[in-house]
């Protein structure tokens, strides 16, 4: 039997109790302290504690775990985790002892939903994150398209966290922590008759609505500084990969403080508080790496409304192996490479895989956006439930994730924007 096999064939249970709080006390001790972890709880767990139900969040980064579930403590959660994790060998057995239940993120798993549903049904809580992916702005996107049904038909209370901070102490662009300040809201989203008396599309809405969360206009509030021990800016490039001065894509460098146009010279710099100034006189920057993001979001649509757009990128393909666990912190194995293309149909590769040619294609209402196991150096996707990890030979896996989404949308998949997308197109620009 593979490790894949192995995996699906589990039946999922509770956590264990004594090594789920020792755990979670021990790692409470030492990571709230260095973190500046504060909680505050507006309701009163003591209520829920022999009641099923679910956690949701706001995914902020790859620590949300640690800071939902440790500022719930005693209560004990069933957490949702990305499939492609638990062939890790750093964190698979940590996930089996912990009955982690895995999830194919963006695509129909019925083994995650069974699971989930086994855990109510005996009386359990599970923890998941909707959203599917931690983010990659600094705010959240989307949740799943699904959520809100398949809450509707669990119909068991659902209570919430809402993080702030998250992103700011671990990024997407620099994998290195940053501690600061990390705030985290406990409170109830739906009551079981809550859910029963909304429809669908209703949850899903009032589920965007409660957890949204920009680190960033957080900060600007707050004020915390983060330790980025001079490296603020390190990578940045790889999110804020377009020039807002002279347009040109993939010559922003970001390296130690700064982030800075090779062509132009327009570019900020960032203090630790993640506030961008002027690198010089003359620059044109938006007010946040946020901002930044969504005005390159809006530069793509505009790209995408030509039938002829496509994106070409030389890549390597990894895949999960059946027979070992990733070791060193790898995400996958190389076993090809190729030419992975985007239009407006949808996604392909053409290449090889373990020594012979290999192809595959998936439509674009099928994709609504991808994985993205560490950094933003490589993303991943899913083709007949098979894993499949796409290492690019350039800096543009963030333009990648940005046009599929809206190709995703345009071609009426079933993952919509936020409803006041529009608005947020309205880029706070700041000249200084």
């Amino acid at each position: 039997m593979t490790n894949q096999e192995e995996l699906v064939q589990r039946k999922i249970k509770r956590p264990p109790l004594i090594p789920y709080l020792l755990l979670g006390y021990v790692w409470k001790m030492i990571y709230f302290r260095k973190l500046g972890v504060e909680v505050e709880c507006r309701i009163d767990m003591k209520q829920y504690r022999r009641t099923p139900l679910v956690m949701i969040s706001n995914h902020a980064s790859r620590l949300d775990y640690i800071y939902t579930g440790l500022a719930c403590l005693p209560m004990r959660f069933n957490f949702v985790a990305g499939y492609n994790e638990f062939f890790r060998s750093h964190l698979a057995f940590i996930f089996r002892l912990l009955q982690i239940i895995p999830k194919k993120n963006f695509v129909a798993d019925m083994y995650s939903m069974k699971s989930i549903r086994s855990i109510i049904k005996s009386g359990g809580k599970v923890c998941l994150y909707p959203e599917g992916m931690s983010s990659i702005s600094g705010a959240n996107q989307p949740v799943c398209a699904g959520t809100g049904k398949f809450l509707k038909k669990l119909g068991v209370p659902v209570l919430m966290t809402r993080i702030s901070g998250g992103y700011l102490t671990s990024t997407k662009y620099c994998l290195e922590e940053r501690p600061g300040k990390v705030h985290v809201i406990v409170d109830r989203l739906f009551t079981a008759g809550q859910l029963e008396r909304m429809s669908d599309q209703e949850i899903q809405d009032s589920i965007n609505t409660a957890i949204r969360n920009d680190d960033y206009q957080w900060n600007s509030k707050v004020g915390a500084e983060f330790s980025c021990g001079g490296k603020v800016a390190e990578n940045l490039h790889t999110l804020l990969y377009k020039c807002p001065v002279c347009g040109a894509e993939f010559h922003m460098e970001g390296k130690g403080n700064s982030i800075s146009c090779s062509v132009c010279g327009n570019g900020a710099i960032l203090d630790d508080r993640y506030v961008m100034t002027s690198i010089r006189k003359g620059c044109r920057i938006p007010s946040t790496p946020r901002d930044w993001l969504d005005w390159q979001r809006h530069e793509v649509r505009k790209e995408i409304a030509d039938p002829s757009f496509c994106l070409v990128e030389k890549v390597r393909l990894g895949n999960i192996p059946s027979d070992h666990f990733l070791k060193d912190q790898k995400t996958s194995e190389i076993l090809g490479e190729g030419v992975l293309t985007l239009n407006r149909d949808g996604l392909a590769y053409k290449g090889t895989r373990n020594g012979e040619a290999f192809e595959f294609f998936i439509d674009s209402r099928s994709l609504p956006t991808y994985g993205m196991c560490t950094d933003i150096s490589r993303f991943y996707t899913f083709y007949k439930g098979e894993f499949m990890e796409f290492y690019p030979e350039h800096s543009t896996v963030e333009k990648w994730f940005l046009a599929t989404e809206e190709i995703h949308r345009m071609n009426e998949g079933p993952w919509r924007d936020f409803v006041d997308a529009e608005e947020r197109e309205k880029v706070s620009w700041t000249a200084f």
